[in-house]
């Protein structure tokens, strides 16, 4: 008998606590996220991973939630270069058609700025290398040590391309292009590194670890609990090495 209560007391327990790590996930996801980051997290996300049907709902989601229309193409476009142009047009033709349904069913939807490329006097390279120091703050030589030295071309296509082309467009800030990017590299597998690299600049433009950690929370409910949980064992890294 006492094995038997014993037995039934682990099993409550553990649904419990089960119950409780949930709740708790449930309640971070919009604790310290503002609606339009947390748009921006699912949207990156469901962008990266290609999932057509619940991108829809979370394109329309995000524009409810105050996001302008070029803002989300904005997303999508910068999230070409961390998950590949199929998934961005794919994202793209999706944002397409959701907001001509919107306007078929009256709604009008803020348009917003035009994107524009920020230009200077410097060539691209020395501007691109420049926003990687202030995402970073770390002085960047050229050519990048390791994987800049054996592929000259990787380096060039990041810092022109990148960081200069991309990150230091306008519509959106830097934090709002680290959440993007932190969120679709948390959705994808095999990524850790870049993950480690970008929550790092994510916590530089600003974001909060708890921002982070809502953001997981948000990736558990749309991705799944594996990437949640590898994103947040990065996330542990990142902090335990800032310390």
């Amino acid at each position: 008998m006492k094995k038997l209560f014993f037995t039934l007391f682990v099993m409550i327990a553990c649904c419990f606590g089960g119950l409780l790590k949930a709740q708790n996930k449930m309640n971070s996801s919009s604790k310290y996220l503002e609606k339009t980051q947390q748009s921006i997290v699912s949207i990156s996300a469901l962008t990266a991973t290609g999932d057509i049907e619940k991108l829809s709902i979370e394109l329309n989601n995000g524009l409810d939630a105050g996001l302008t229309i070029n803002e989300i193409k904005e997303v999508l476009v910068h999230l070409y270069a961390y998950c590949g142009f199929p998934r961005s047009l794919n994202g793209i033709s999706t944002f397409t058609t959701v907001v001509q349904e919107r306007k078929t069913r009256g709604i009008s939807d803020v348009e917003g700025r035009v994107a524009k490329l920020n230009t200077g006097s410097e060539g691209s390279y020395e501007r691109g290398r420049k926003v990687l120091e202030t995402l970073t703050k770390t002085p960047q030589t050229r050519p990048a040590p390791g994987f800049g030295e054996f592929a000259p071309r990787i380096d060039t296509f990041l810092k022109q391309h990148l960081f200069a082309d991309i990150f230091d467009s306008d519509i959106l800030t830097f934090q709002q292009r680290e959440l993007a990017t932190v969120s679709a590299l948390a959705a994808m597998s095999g990524v850790a590194s870049q993950l480690q690299a970008h929550i790092g600049m994510a916590i530089n433009t600003g974001l909060t670890q708890s921002q982070l950690l809502d953001s997981f929370a948000i990736i558990d409910q749309k991705i799944s609990e594996d990437q949640g949980d590898l994103a947040r064992a990065v996330l542990k890294k990142v902090v335990d090495t800032k310390k």
